[in-house]
């Protein structure tokens, strides 16, 4: 392992040298984000899904056009509705009169990135059909089964829950999700540049291909090179686990957890932290890797109680306890 550590390490400065560039590019249109940029690399080096949540007007979608325009990549954009049917987004089987046959007319899914803009304003129904997708990469219409393209990454936007005309996202799905990143309002100093760089009609919000998907699945296959030790997996694991079993480690926390992250979420957070290596140039995960990424990879997958519920007591709060009283090798 030590002998392959320099040849990695230096593949990996070689392979990243467009995440700087991207960055830059990323810049021109968006004010602060650091975080969240980090976190759309990290879904896009893992083959991985991302949804963000915000109340409206915090550039969420801005993010995600500026992501998708800094790639040579095919790009759709679903606004989703509470009329928007399933087919809509997968397409259908077409008859024809002429022969007498049904034909597959393919949706706007077959894309590389995906935007689903306030994904949690369709019913049930419509999220359902992006299971199939999201999971397997691959759609079925009719008795037919069609490979989308890779990359294939699913970026979604949604108001918070509370909000009028949205429904809860099922928990199938919101599984499916490498990471659920919450996005707050900038800073002063931060908004007063944003009204400097936005204030206008006329304020210029594309950017320019940086990147095309060669090249991004070549750094994807760099990033599974990336090491993590034994100490740091039973770290992944130890928490995984303490979330299915909160209350057996921390008193307080006990009859707060409905049902705690399943094994997608183990090797989503082992993936996530390989991709955050990646990003800081380094060929092993650190500790902290798993620190820095716990909260996104695990709120939506850590389902708390009424109880919970009733004392104000979200995913998030369980997530930290766990973290402040697990020992970090």
């Amino acid at each position: 392992m030590s002998e392959a550590t320099p040849d990695l390490t230096e593949r990996i400065a070689t392979s990243s040298a467009w995440v700087p560039r991207v960055r830059a590019e990323l810049h021109r249109v968006l004010v602060g984000q650091e975080d969240l940029i980090d976190r759309m690399f990290v879904a896009l080096l893992t083959n991985g899904h991302i949804l963000l949540e915000g109340v409206p007007g915090l550039a969420k979608t801005l993010t995600i056009r500026a992501l998708a325009g800094s790639m040579e990549a095919s790009f759709k954009r679903f606004q989703f509705t509470p009329d928007l049917l399933p087919a809509d987004l997968l397409g259908t089987l077409i008859y024809n009169p002429g022969d007498g046959a049904f034909r597959p007319k393919l949706g706007p899914i077959f894309a590389n990135l995906i935007l689903a803009d306030e994904i949690n304003r369709s019913p049930a129904k419509v999220q359902s059909a992006l299971l199939e997708a999201m999971q397997e990469r691959q759609v079925t219409i009719g008795d037919t089964t069609y490979k989308l393209p890779d990359p294939f990454m699913v970026m979604a936007t949604q108001n918070p829950i509370d909000q009028e005309g949205t429904y809860q996202l099922p928990e199938a799905q919101l599984d499916r999700f490498l990471l659920k990143v919450r996005v707050d309002y900038p800073t002063r100093d931060e908004e007063r540049r944003i009204l400097d760089l936005m204030g206008t009609s006329s304020a210029n919000t594309s950017t320019n291909p940086i990147i095309d998907a060669a090249q991004v699945i070549a750094s994807r296959n760099l990033v599974n090179e990336i090491i993590i030790a034994d100490p740091v997996k039973d770290y992944i694991v130890d928490i995984i686990h303490a979330s299915r079993t909160a209350g057996d480690l921390l008193p307080e926390l006990k009859n707060l957890v409905r049902c705690g992250a399943s094994p997608r979420g183990t090797i989503s957070l082992a993936q996530a932290t390989r991709a955050l290596a990646f990003l800081k140039g380094r060929p092993f995960v650190t500790p902290q890797d798993v620190k820095d990424l716990a909260l996104d990879v695990l709120r939506h997958r850590i389902l708390v109680t009424y109880e919970a519920e009733a004392e104000g007591i979200s995913s998030t709060h369980i997530i930290e306890k766990i973290l402040g009283k697990i020992p970090v090798p």
